[in-house]
C-alpha cells in the first residue's frame, strides 16, 4: 500500500478501533499507509479497487479487519518479501489463518498462544490507584531499561538484545519521551511494578509491558498498580485495552478485580 490508500486503510481500522489500535496508532504517528523507511509497509487486499483487509508487515505482521479466507494472499505476500518476522498478533481467526498459510510455506513458529483474551476499561477503575506510579524519567533509564528487558524475557523467552541492544534501547527511550511509560521506584530505588502504553491513538490505548518485580510478587500489590495505570492511561483516551495469555488466571483475575472485561480474542504466533 502507498500514501494514496490512507484514509481508506484508516476507514478499514476504524471499525474496530480497539482490535485495531496497532495499525491506527501508526497511521496517527507517521500519517500514512507508505512503506516506512526501515522498509515495514502494510499489506493491503482489494476487491474491485475496494480495501477489504490489510496487514502490517514489519517486524511483525498485525491483521487489520482481515477475513481468515483472505490470509493465504496476505502469508504469501508476506513469504515474497523476504522479510523476517518475529511475531503475528491479533485478532485470533486471522492470525490463526495466516499461520495456517506461513506453515504450508515453510515458516514455522516456536510458540503459538491461540487464547489470548483482549480486555478494556472505559469507566473508573473498581480498586484504589496506587499512589506510587508514575512516569517514566529519562534520569531513571538505566533502572527501567533492565526492567523492560526481564519483562519482555519472561513473555517471550528470549532476551530483548538478541542481535544488538541499540534498537530495544531505542525503543524503551521513545516510550520515556512520550510519557507513555509508567513505573514506581521505590525508596531503594529498585522498579517494583511498570507499564507501558504502547499503542496510544485519541480513542484507545494499549497496555503492554505489564511487570512486577518478583521481590514483590504475591503481596497483593498488583490491582493497585493496575488500577494506576488504568488512571493514567485514560488521562490520554477514555478506552483501556490489554490482551493477556489465557493461561495466566492470576493476571486475568487481577484485570478484571479493576474493572476490565473482555471484548474479543486475540492470538499471538511468535517465530
Amino acid at each position: 500500500m502507498d500514501g494514496q490508500d490512507t484514509a481508506a486503510l484508516k476507514s478499514l481500522a476504524q471499525q474496530d478501533p480497539v482490535a485495531n489500535v496497532f495499525i491506527l496508532a501508526h497511521l496517527r504517528a507517521v500519517g500514512t499507509a507508505a512503506p516506512t523507511s526501515g522498509g515495514a509497509g502494510i499489506i493491503g487486499v482489494f476487491d474491485d479497487g475496494v480495501l477489504v483487509g490489510a496487514c502490517w508487515a514489519g517486524a511483525n505482521l498485525v491483521p487489520v479487519q482481515l477475513d481468515p479466507a483472505l490470509a493465504g494472499a496476505v502469508a504469501g505476500a508476506a513469504n515474497r518479501s523476504g522479510r523476517r518476522y518475529a511475531s503475528a498478533f491479533g485478532p485470533a481467526p486471522a492470525v490463526l489463518a495466516i499461520y495456517a498459510e506461513l506453515l504450508e510455506l515453510g515458516h514455522r513458529a516456536h510458540e503459538v498462544r491461540e487464547d489470548q483474551p483482549l480486555m478494556i476499561i472505559d469507566g473508573p477503575p473498581s480498586v484504589e490507584p496506587n499512589p506510587g506510579l508514575g512516569l517514566g524519567s529519562l534520569a531513571d533509564f538505566d533502572r527501567i531499561l533492565p526492567a523492560c528487558a526481564a519483562m519482555f524475557e519472561e513473555e517471550v523467552g528470549y532476551s530483548p538484545y538478541l542481535g544488538g541492544r541499540e534498537f530495544y534501547s531505542r525503543r524503551v527511550e521513545g516510550l520515556i519521551r512520550q510519557g507513555h511509560s509508567l513505573v514506581h521506584l521505590n525508596e531503594a530505588q529498585e522498579v517494583v511494578f511498570k507499564a507501558e502504553l504502547g499503542a496510544v491513538t485519541s480513542e484507545v490505548t494499549q497496555v503492554q509491558g505489564v511487570w512486577m518485580n518478583p521481590l514483590f510478587r504475591g503481596k497483593g500489590l498488583s490491582s493497585g498498580y493496575m488500577s494506576a495505570v488504568v488512571e493514567h492511561a485514560q488521562k490520554v483516551a477514555p478506552i483501556t485495552s490489554l490482551y493477556v495469555n489465557g493461561f495466566n488466571v492470576r493476571a486475568r483475575s487481577t484485570y478484571e478485580r479493576v474493572g476490565f472485561r473482555q471484548v474479543g480474542t486475540f492470538a499471538t504466533v511468535l517465530f
